[in-house]
């Protein structure tokens, strides 16, 4: 429709352009009876209008037009003319029933309402919503903004495996399947970090993954069980030079998808121009709790300090959930502009190295926008001696009752022996970011077809 349209702009009222064009799409609007008929045709670019006469077309044809309902998908060939009204339409010479619609679509002005329908039947809300579209357009550009932001830095792109024998990488329980050629359960990836790290001990030095990620857990405005991550890993890089890298690979997705670096979002404005706001976690944590966490090191104590605060604080959760807790509860949904939050406890993470300063954190950031968490970075621990002992500590974990702590990975402990070199990683969440560049502050909106409840 665009092209047919940027040929009729240049006409004057009553021109008409030299040569045919043809054009399809979904009918989305009829006037006129008789020997007149003008129809609006629609496809992603745009609209255009149809303008066919039984001098044109012959009755066979104007009777395929004048029968067609809204929602049927047409084919016209024909003349860009403008109008007399100034109106830049194909004047048809033929028109071609493509597909019957036999259910009537959406009403395009009212729009569709209810949150199951739209998700549920998103093509239908995509039909009915120009808006709806255009925010897919712009996940797809964001996307491609990413991709070439790192493959101009000379990242390679890879891909591992989506079905694994040990799932890892992350906190979180898995969806388990049965191969029926092997006999044996296999897991779907909650993360690809531990196959990327093996790309790193092979010589391949800068790789990312662009992929979805499946974790069996509840739904909630910022949770889909199955999203897509981003996840980067350069040798020779620590968590600094990583997370320089991300504000700059955002503030590049959000050009490419939005035409700047600041959105709107909830009434306000963020903006994402490097550099953001860094903060240590723990200093971040007292500020906006009264709590210093680090000053409570046992689960008890630091559970009652949390209590007396008003926060949430489970019986069986370790110390390390606890401090997520107070992440997640006091501060997070105050970070609604750009915020690093530094240096993180090594509870709470199992596979960053240790500051050499403080052997209590590690070398590990998370960004947060928009009130939530969009990405997670560490100065990736490449010490297999030292990975051991955390994947004890995470079985300790496990035996304790923590479900979502990482099963011990032998053949990731081999790899590691081989010698990893030092490398940032990196995890950015694309439907979050998505969320933030369309001003959508559910992810359900921003995935085509979310995951529902029967």
């Amino acid at each position: 429709m665009a092209e047919a349209r940027d040929i009729g702009e240049p006409l004057e009222a009553g021109d008409e352009a030299e040569g045919q064009v043809a054009v399809a799409g979904r009918l989305v609007a009829r006037r006129g009876q008789g020997k007149t008929v003008f129809a609006d045709i629609e496809d992603r670019s745009g609209t255009i209008q149809a303008w066919a006469t039984l001098d044109r077309l012959g009755e066979q044809g104007l009777g395929v037009l004048a029968d067609a309902h809204v929602g049927d998908i047409i084919g016209v060939r024909g003349t860009v003319v403008r109008t007399r009204r100034g109106e830049v339409s194909v004047a048809a010479d033929a028109v071609e029933m493509l597909a019957k619609s036999l259910r009537p679509p959406p009403d395009r002005h009212a729009g569709l309402k209810d949150p199951e329908t739209r998700y549920r039947q998103r093509y239908l809300d995509l039909m009915a919503s120009d808006e709806v579209r255009a925010q897919f357009v712009i996940r797809a550009r964001a996307i491609a903004g990413v991709r070439r932001f790192l493959d101009d830095r000379g990242f390679i792109e890879v891909e591992t495996p989506v079905l694994q024998p040990i799932y890892g990488g992350a906190a979180a329980r898995p969806f388990v399947t049965h191969h029926n050629e092997l006999d044996r359960d296999l897991y779907l990836r909650i993360a690809t970090e531990l196959y990327l790290k093996r790309c790193l001990v092979g010589g391949l030095e800068k790789v990312y993954e662009i992929g979805k990620d499946f974790r069996n857990e509840g739904v909630s405005f910022k949770h889909n069980p199955e999203f897509t991550m981003l996840e980067t890993y350069e040798a020779y890089a620590d968590y600094e030079d990583v997370a320089a890298m991300l504000e700059e690979m955002v503030a590049a997705a959000a050009v490419q998808a939005t035409g700047g670096t600041v959105i709107p979002w909830k009434g306000g404005e963020i903006d994402l121009t490097p550099p953001w706001r860094r903060v240590r976690l723990t200093d971040a944590l007292e500020e906006a709790s009264g709590i210093d966490v680090l000053a409570h090191p046992e689960a008890a104590d630091l559970r009652a300090r949390m209590r007396a605060a008003g926060l949430d604080a489970p019986d069986t959760a370790p110390w390390g959930k606890l401090v997520d807790g107070i992440l997640s509860q006091a501060l997070e949904p105050q970070l609604v502009q750009p915020t690093i939050l530094l240096d993180y406890p090594l509870e709470l993470s199992p596979f960053a190295k240790r500051r050499e300063d403080d052997p209590r954190l590690v070398e590990r950031f998370e960004a947060f926008c928009g009130g939530m968490e969009i990405a997670n970075a560490f100065s990736e621990l490449n010490d297999p001696d030292d990975q051991r002992e955390r994947f004890a500590m995470l079985q300790a974990d496990r035996e304790a009752g923590d479900d979502e702590a990482q099963p011990s990975d032998e053949d990731f402990l081999t790899a590691l022996e081989h010698g990893m070199p030092p490398t940032g990683g990196l995890g950015l969440g694309l439907d979050r970011l998505v969320m933030l560049l369309t001003d959508r502050h559910s992810i359900r909106e921003v995935i085509l077809f979310p995951a529902m409840r029967t």
